[in-house]
């Protein structure tokens, strides 16, 4: 026997234009309408190498046509695979699976273990097919029996012992028979339905044993509902979500030595449905896992994060599903950017909507969806202006701009003399002008020099900025809770008596709504618990809903008319799918009542957090507003980042802050159920921490 041959991240595209095994017309087709520019492109987006697509069609003038063709589709992948190659192959009728496997087994001295997935077993024999069609025969082919057309395809046999049928439900009792002879295991729909269909496959792999192994898949494999476009379609099949998610990255593994996917009818699927469904079993199948992503990004991209060990694919609502298919509750919401939770339909439909009528016009033209957006968003603040830009950082930059022109405008600051006052502990964001306000060692290093006329104060000391403010002072930038700092809240009125101060010197209060804003707190804006009124609001992150970048500066008349045409813009700040996106935040933040929702569920998570207090010695403290809660720990007896990866490992995705703190900001939609059980699994894993922690003292 050869020596199995390593196969490395390249494919050979196969086409086999056949419907020479099933009378039905359209199979010969289905090459063309699969083997696309969207197909090569999956694959070379996932890293894999491909040579030109090769596609083989019957040659009806010959004596023999099927044989002709098989014994041609072995000769294909036998040289695939003797290039270091992966094979591909696509469409036809389930026939040329015996012109498939045989030339693969050629090149490897040895036939592959073989998981078929169908929902027939295609094991008759001409004596026993009902209906003569060669589709019915390659298992029985392969397997060593006499079929015409197929048992002589150079190669050697299908061994039974590592050969398994996956998804039958619908077959004649011979072949059955056939098969129980010969001893090879058959895992039903009924199976896949208790155990499910990614632990079956699992499963299937380990009766395989070690050594190369590939697949042939039949689509009618799948319910009919899901994909029409069939030669045989059964009721009753697989369900697509489930397959795509147990072939993941399976054609990368280095024992896999080919996928073959036959029997799509583009004739049967007149919306294309069931080809995108094909498409996207092949991205599954081709996909990096994990590993592969996570080396890739630390290779290739600049290291300027640390992640927590997860790789997130698809989202819903309040729950985030990694790679490996595995769900995880969602309490951090991307800093508050998914305060709507994932892929909300309301949302969708505005940004699929308007992306398909106008994205993207720059301000040297108006377009018809930002009116809409800033009327709506200075009707619901109460600000007479708004001018939307892209990032929290983009609109902190606005205000800092705009207090700067204030001062020298309006108040009659010296030109360049002008102050900003900000907090010790804040988080504005990361330019070199916001880092200049930053008292976080690592924020600063390394990126100096810094503008002048940048100060910090301590938060929540309104002494401290009083003593700070000065004739040049044009604005004091604050949030009212800060979030990166480890969502610290200040002491109550001490908004209201910033802005007493503020008032009283003619300094501009500058409120960072960027992760507090539209709800988080349980009100509208967080600096509405101490009922003031700041001279300019920053918002940003849920106001893109968590699909698009839209952020926004909020100021009356005598702030926002300092800025003339040219002073300041952005060429996709306000564009017309950004402005769609944030008037449907807006009306859905007011119609679905989630400001209420915020505050009535906030009020009872922080109940329920601070009762772990009483009992849980790692943790120091619990606050918040709303929901938006941190529990700081005692750093000697836990880790911030650690538990984080614990409550991971759980199935909450949280995050830390300053190594002390754990935050947890959910979507607003979130209902108490599920906020009730994810509670339940932090005072469990604290409770198991404590028990080590104990054990280990």
């Amino acid at each position: 026997m050869r020596k199995h041959l390593p196969l490395g991240n390249s494919v050979c595209c196969i086409g086999v234009a056949c419907a020479l095994g099933n009378p039905q017309i359209g199979s010969a087709s289905a090459p063309a309408a699969l083997l696309t520019s969207t197909l090569h492109d999956t694959l070379r987006r996932h890293g894999i190498r491909q040579r030109a697509t090769e596609t083989i069609a019957p040659r009806l003038a010959c004596a023999n046509p099927l044989f002709d063709l098989l014994t041609r589709l072995s000769d294909a992948t036998s040289s695939a695979i003797a290039r270091g190659e992966r094979p591909l192959v696509i469409g036809g009728d389930h026939a040329i699976a015996a012109g498939t496997w045989k030339g693969i087994a050629r090149a490897l001295g040895r036939m592959p273990g073989l998981i078929w997935i169908d929902a027939h077993l295609d094991a008759h024999v001409p004596a026993t097919s009902p209906s003569g069609n060669f589709h019915g025969m390659p298992v029985a082919a392969l397997l060593g029996e006499e079929v015409p057309e197929m048992s002589d395809i150079p190669g050697p046999r299908l061994e039974a012992a590592r050969l398994v049928m996956l998804g039958a439900h619908s077959f004649e009792a011979e072949e059955q028979q056939l098969l129980k002879h010969h001893g090879v295991r058959i895992i039903g729909t009924d199976e896949i339905a208790t155990f499910g269909l990614p632990a079956m496959l699992t499963k299937a792999r380990k009766w395989l044993g070690d050594g190369a192994w590939g697949i042939s898949l039949d689509v009618d494999a799948l319910d009919p509902g899901a994909a029409p476009g069939v030669n045989t379609p059964v009721v009753g099949g697989l369900d697509p979500a489930e397959l795509t998610q147990a072939l993941r990255s399976l054609l990368r593994e280095p024992n896999c030595v080919g996928l073959e996917i036959a029997e799509y009818n583009p004739q049967n699927d007149p919306d294309g449905c069931t080809a995108r469904l094909i498409h996207q079993l092949i991205d599954a199948a081709s996909a990096p896992d994990a590993t592969t992503l996570k080396r890739w990004e630390d290779n290739f991209g600049a290291r300027n994060y640390a992640p927590l060990p997860v790789v997130l694919s698809e989202g819903r609502g309040c729950w985030l599903t990694d790679t490996d298919g595995r769900r995880y509750l969602d309490l951090m919401s991307a800093y508050s950017a998914n305060s709507f939770g994932h892929a909300h339909p309301k949302l969708l439909a505005a940004l699929n909507a308007q992306a398909g009528r106008l994205a993207l016009t720059s301000r040297a033209y108006s377009n018809d969806r930002l009116p809409l957006f800033l009327r709506r968003l200075t009707e619901i603040s109460g600000y007479a202006r708004a001018l939307p830009v892209n990032t929290g950082l983009e609109a902190v930059e606005t205000a800092l701009k705009a207090a700067r022109k204030w001062a020298y405008k309006i108040k009659g600051v010296a030109p360049d003399q002008a102050e900003i006052i900000a907090c010790e502990g804040n988080f504005h964001g990361r330019s070199i002008a916001i880092v200049g306000l930053s008292s976080e060692a690592q924020y600063r290093d390394g990126f100096g020099p810094y503008p002048p006329g940048l100060k910090t104060v301590p938060f929540g000391d309104v002494g401290a900025l009083a003593a700070a403010i000065g004739p040049n002072t044009a604005a004091f930038l604050v949030e009212p809770i800060q979030g990166e700092g480890g969502v610290v809240v200040p002491p109550a009125g001490y908004l209201s008596a910033c802005a007493k101060l503020c008032r009283e010197h003619q300094v501009l209060l500058l409120v960072d709504e960027v992760q507090t804003g539209l709800g988080r707190t349980g009100k509208l804006f967080a600096f509405q618990h101490d009922a003031v009124r700041p001279d300019g609001v920053i918002l940003g992150k849920a106001l893109g809903g968590g699909l698009i970048p839209v952020s926004a500066f909020l100021a009356d008349d005598e702030l926002m008319g300092v800025f003339t045409p040219g002073d300041h813009g952005s060429t996709f700040g306000g564009n017309p799918l950004a402005a769609a996106v944030g008037l449907a935040v807006l009306d859905l933040l007011a119609d679905e009542g989630l400001i209420a929702h915020s505050a009535m569920l906030g009020e009872h998570l922080l109940k329920r957090l601070k009762e772990l207090t009483t009992n849980t010695p790692a943790i120091r403290s619990v606050r918040g507003k709303g929901l938006f809660a941190g529990i700081e720990l005692e750093p000697t007896l836990a880790d911030a980042r650690q538990m984080a990866e614990r409550l991971l490992r759980r199935g909450i995705l949280t995050k830390d802050t300053h190594a002390t703190v754990l935050r947890l900001a959910p979507p607003l939609i979130i209902d108490q159920a599920t906020l009730d059980w994810a509670v339940d699994e932090i005072a469990l894993e604290f409770a198991i921490h404590a028990g080590s922690t104990r054990r280990c003292a």
